[in-house]
């Protein structure tokens, strides 16, 4: 009789283990989906400026609806078409998930911007074009693609 009692709560022991092991299984699993890429809108004010006027370029991130305010970090880098000089700035958090930077330019031309938006592991960076005064000639969309993964091969 003791010997059916020890086995029955040892088999009963194994189920309530087993049941428990179960539910932390499926707990786990959600921790398995994929959260929402982190989105980066890059936006340049005015699209056309002046020599020695103040552009305001703005990185709007977001992570599905939510605005992201903690982003790790986030840098602009600024060229003129053709130039071997890229500016980087950092930029910290202004409100409601922008990044924004106010700056001048001396000289006429096409210019680039890469956001380069680091935030809740994961890496965005989107590419724009402005111009200050009158265009220059804009890159060769060849040589920025050499450059863009060049740049990739450092991340």
């Amino acid at each position: 009789m003791k010997k059916f009692i020890f086995v029955s709560l040892s088999i009963l022991l194994l189920l309530v283990l087993s049941a428990c092991n179960n539910n932390s299984k499926n707990n786990d699993n959600k921790g398995d989906e994929l959260p929402e890429f982190v989105e980066v809108e890059l936006r340049i004010s005015p699209e056309t400026g002046q020599v020695n006027e103040p552009i305001s370029i703005e990185a709007k991130v977001t992570q599905g609806e939510e605005n992201v305010e903690d982003a790790d970090k986030v840098t602009f880098e600024i060229w003129r078409s053709k130039d071997e000089k890229h500016e980087k700035i950092d930029v910290s958090h202004v409100e409601n998930g922008i990044y924004r930077l106010e700056k001048s330019f001396q000289q006429e031309g096409t210019y680039y911007i890469i956001a380069h938006v680091t935030a809740r592991d994961m890496h965005n960076m989107p590419k724009k074009e402005f111009i200050v005064g009158t265009a220059s000639e804009p890159e060769d969309p060849k040589d920025a693609k050499d450059s863009m993964e060049m740049d990739m091969e450092g991340h």
